[in-house]
C-alpha cells in the first residue's frame, strides 16, 4: 500500500458539485504513504471519435489514459443525469476502451447521491468498467451522500463518520491493488 496512487476521477464538470467536495475529502483522508491525485482533465477530453483512438492520440486522450496507466487504482465519484451517466464522463470512459489501461485495474466508485437516487449512473458505471476490464472492487464501492452542511469553507466533508467510511473504501480498494501487483 505505501506509494501507492489512487486516481481520483469525477464525473461532474461543476466546481463546487458534490462529487467534487467528496473527492476533495478523499484528498484529505488518504492512508499514511498514499497518494490520491484528482484527474482534472475531463473538460478538455473531444468528442469520442472511434476514428481518432488512433496514433498519434489527441493530447488530452494521451494525458487521460497516462495518468489511469500511472495509477494502482481508480476511485470514482459521478453524478446520475436522465437515469445514466453525465455525457462527458461517458466520453471520458469511452477514450478508455480502445486502451488497456483500465485492464485489472481495481476500480470503484462512491455515489453521493440522495437516498433512492444514483442507481441508474452506478448500472451504467458497472456495465461501461465490464467492457473496459476494470476490476470493479465491490467492497470499495460505497454510498455516501453528501450534507451540505458538514462541509467546510475548504469545501471537505468534516463529518467523521463519513470520513471514515470514505477512509476504508479506498483502504479496500488499495488492499485490491496490492493484491494484483
Amino acid at each position: 500500500m505505501e506509494n501507492s496512487v489512487i486516481l481520483l476521477l469525477s464525473g461532474s464538470l461543476r466546481a463546487d458539485s458534490s462529487n467534487e467536495v467528496m473527492l476533495r475529502t478523499a484528498l484529505d483522508v488518504a492512508p499514511p504513504g498514499v497518494r490520491a491525485v484528482r484527474y482534472t482533465g475531463l473538460a478538455d477530453l473531444p468528442h469520442f471519435n472511434p476514428d481518432d483512438d488512433a496514433d498519434p492520440l489527441p493530447a488530452p486522450v494521451t494525458g487521460l489514459r497516462a495518468a489511469i496507466d500511472e495509477a494502482d487504482a481508480l476511485l470514482i465519484c459521478t453524478p446520475e443525469y436522465a437515469g445514466t451517466l453525465p455525457g462527458s464522463f461517458k466520453n471520458l470512459l469511452d477514450w478508455t476502451v480502445g486502451g488497456n489501461e483500465i485492464g485489472d485495474k481495481p476500480s470503484a466508485w462512491v455515489n453521493v447521491a440522495a437516498p433512492g437516487r444514483g442507481g441508474g449512473a452506478e448500472a451504467t458505471l458497472r456495465t461501461v468498467l465490464g467492457y473496459t476490464g476494470a476490476a470493479i472492487v465491490d467492497e470499495a464501492c460505497v454510498r455516501l451522500p453528501v450534507d451540505r452542511g458538514q462541509v467546510n469553507d475548504d469545501g471537505v466533508i468534516t463529518d467523521p463518520e463519513v470520513r471514515a467510511r470514505l477512509a476504508k473504501a479506498m483502504d479496500s480498494l488499495l488492499s485490491a491493488a496490492s493484491a494484483e501487483a
